[in-house]
């Protein structure tokens, strides 16, 4: 099924903040289509074909010289013969002719293009990257996709693709494809723009209760990536939600400008990633490098902007048609619960092992149940049959009789406790071969009862009834297809009802005698750890009182000057990590253990060594950053000690941040139940940490071009304070 949406047909003021030459691609009133064919099912008569089918009628121009006219058209032999320019150029050309025949689309006025083919990439980088300028050796020709670049970028052309299946403008009405896609295309409230065109032509078939506004099948984003077309998209007012498929983070700066437009107007963003980020292509030696992983960047995109990560194209799904029916058939409901406590979720099921698998499946997703009060219950209870308990979830199956009134009845009940905030019937809506429908006209009773959003959560989607699901859809009930991507899809609403991130803070403007400071303490940081202490007391961090000595007198007259029982470790600038090598001594009671150490210390690793403060004990966090080549710096935190690199508990984000965005990284931690304490341990100070995690967000907001890592490890979070026990700092 898809949405009834028609294209619009009056024209929208155009925002002065999109570039002329994308205007022109993406509202085109003429496309002229190079490779166009006569031959039935060719990739030439395929483009005239969907071009034709455009409800915006633009002029079509078939170029090939073989062909005197195509399709009742006059055919031009060639794009300098064309009585016009052309807004938009549809490249359906092998990669032998593409420079030429763009060469000559920029000639000719062309004001943008539609690059199909995959031509050679300008270096052996990987192909989601945007090609950048590469010295070519003396005599030798640029590669191709540089060349083709190069003829855009000084001719002010936007390009689609290369590698692409093209796009369609579904709110203009206008079909730039080369690949045979529905007629009407679906039309709704999503703009997607993904870097697959398979996805692209899939999500264009789904039969699911969304459409789009717009969809780019933007390819490798040679020229034009996904930040402009996703500005374009978000001055179309029928635009209410945004959809990314994307390989690689490009342009970041315009991403963020566009993802920032989108959470200040509340616009869901729903995100699927393929491959690494390029913050995993070359990870630092600091162990924030390890925590954060190869999906830093991602994560911390979604973070800042409250974007919705689906895990695949299933939850992708049902995603889509779930935000679409629930913000579109309830808008008012919706606004309503929007920042509220995003209490939960409640579920009525006829089956107690579907009920258990999905409340196993909403607990491993993360996804919180509503905590439903005692007058529901008592109303449930009295329409369930004897032996079942009233509940959420809840299993209503007892003798089958009067399955309507009781499941709507139930429904209905569930949806008027203020605690649910989103109520769904999963059953698997199978064909019943009986002909009884009583599962769909329950949910449409409950539906005409409430303005909350319901949904149908099923099991197997082969099992799907297909007229069951499309009566109500049309009827704005989303039927989800997948327990787990559902409950998923469930839950991304959920924490859109609970409200969008805080409005990203801005850095404080820098402190300059700190920052001579600062800068002079890193300029020594490799050499000398003391100075990496320094830096982070610079920056308000508490550090664990530290002296570096080179023979044992002066270890044993800074130790008397610290007080017993203190730590000793090796200061061998060659070793990144003290522990892995047994660099590190903890309790040192008195002179005779420390005369000891330091004999070992000096003999295996060298005479260079910290005497250190002894913290108490405590929960250790590692704390740091990590750069991203196109993010910038990135604050990470997570569990720390030993345990940094056995478990995958971590939470990243983009400085600046206050108190209360440091908290939130906090409590998505696992070791945060450490934190709160456990087993009679004190709870730690989350004042205290938070103000750390601020701290070295504005270290790296001042300092984050001259580091390309910082690491904190162990960060000692006690009930009062949180101290750096040790640091590293790894230079730009």
């Amino acid at each position: 099924m898809t949405a009834s949406l028609q294209p619009e047909r009056v024209a929208a003021p155009a925002d002065p903040a999109i570039r002329p030459a994308l205007l022109a691609m993406l509202e085109a009133r003429s496309v002229a289509i190079v490779g166009a064919s006569a031959r039935s099912g060719s990739f030439g008569a395929r483009m005239v074909a969907e071009a034709a089918k455009s409800v915006s009628k633009p002029v079509i121009y078939p170029v090939n010289p073989r062909y005197p006219n195509i399709g009742g058209r006059h055919c031009y032999a060639s794009l300098a013969d064309l009585p016009s320019a052309p807004d938009l150029v549809l490249l359906g050309v092998p990669n032998a002719a593409l420079e030429a025949q763009l060469t000559l689309a920029a000639q000719v006025g062309g004001k943008s293009a539609v690059i199909f083919g995959s031509p050679p990439a300008a270096s052996a980088a990987p192909a989601s990257r945007i090609p950048r300028p590469q010295p070519s050796r003396p005599g030798a020709q640029p590669p191709l996709r540089q060349r083709l670049v190069s003829i855009a970028q000084s001719a002010g052309m936007e390009l689609c693709g290369a590698g692409c299946m093209g796009f369609a403008n579904v709110a203009r009405g206008l079909r730039a494809m080369g690949y045979i896609e529905p007629d009407p295309l679906p039309a709704g409230p999503v703009a997607l723009v993904t870097h697959s065109g398979s996805v692209f032509s899939a999500l264009l078939r789904t039969r699911r209760a969304f459409g789009f506004t717009l969809a780019v099948s933007s390819g490798q984003e040679i020229v034009t990536a996904a930040p402009s077309y996703l500005e374009y998209a978000l001055t179309q007012p029928g635009t209410k939600m945004l959809a990314l498929v994307l390989e690689a983070i490009r342009q970041p700066a315009a991403l963020r400008r566009v993802l920032a437009r989108a959470a200040g107007r509340d616009l869901p963003v729903i995100l699927l990633t393929a491959g690494n980020s390029p913050s995993g292509q070359a990870m630092v030696a600091a162990h924030s490098g390890a925590l954060a992983g190869s999906d830093a960047g991602w994560e911390a995109l979604c973070r800042a902007y409250g974007m919705h990560r689906v895990a695949d194209l299933a939850e992708l799904a049902d995603a889509l048609e779930l935000f679409t029916l629930a913000t579109r058939r309830r808008p008012a409901a919706v606004r309503a619960a929007r920042g509220g406590a995003g209490r939960g979720l409640a579920t009525v099921h006829d089956s107690g092992l579907e009920r258990a698998h999905a409340a196993d499946i909403a607990h491993e997703a993360g996804v919180p149940y509503a905590e439903i009060s005692p007058e529901t219950k008592a109303r449930i209870a009295d329409l369930l049959d004897p032996g079942l308990t009233a509940a959420n979830p809840l299993d209503v199956w007892g003798t089958g009789a009067n399955t309507r009134e009781l499941f709507g009845e139930c429904l209905s009940a569930l949806a008027d406790d203020p605690a649910a905030d989103v109520v769904a019937l999963a059953v698997d809506l199978v064909t019943e071969l009986d002909g009884d429908d009583s599962y769909p006209q329950a949910m449409l009773d409950a539906a005409s009862r409430t303005d909350k959003p319901l949904a149908v959560l099923t099991n197997v989607p082969s099992a799907i009834d297909p007229g069951a699901a499309e009566l109500l859809r049309a009827s704005g009930i989303p039927v989800l297809e997948g327990m787990r991507t559902g409950l998923r899809a469930l839950g991304h609403l959920l924490d859109h009802l609970r409200g969008g991130p805080a409005p990203a803070s801005q850095p404080p403007d820098p402190d300059s005698a700190r920052l001579r400071r600062a800068t002079t303490l890193l300029a020594r940081s490799p050499a000398t750890a003391v100075a990496q202490l320094e830096l982070l007391a610079e920056y308000g961090i508490n550090v664990a009182r530290t002296e570096r000595v080179t023979d044992l007198g002066q270890a044993l007259t800074v130790a008397g000057g610290i007080g017993y029982p203190i730590v000793l470790k090796t200061d061998n600038p060659a070793v990144a990590h003290k522990s892995d090598v047994g660099g590190v001594v903890l309790g040192i009671a008195d002179e005779a253990a420390l005369t000891a150490a330091y004999a070992d210390l000096a003999a295996r690793l060298g005479p260079a060594a910290l005497v250190c403060e002894s913290v108490p004990a405590g929960v250790e966090l590692a704390l740091g950053l990590v750069t991203d080549p196109d993010l910038g710096p990135l604050i990470v935190v997570g569990a720390g000690g030993t345990l940094v690199e056995l478990i995958a508990d971590r939470a990243v984000a983009l400085p600046p941040l206050t108190a209360g965005q440091a908290r939130g990284m906090l409590s998505s931690l696992k070791v945060s139940k450490l934190l709160a304490g456990v087993r009679g341990a004190p709870p730690a100070s989350l004042d205290a940490i938070s103000a750390a995690v601020v701290a070295v967000a504005e270290l790296a907001s001042e300092l984050g071009g001259r580091l390309e890592a910082l690491d904190i490890n162990p960060l000692i979070c006690g009930p009062a304070t949180a101290i750096a026990a040790d640091a590293l700092f790894i230079p730009a």
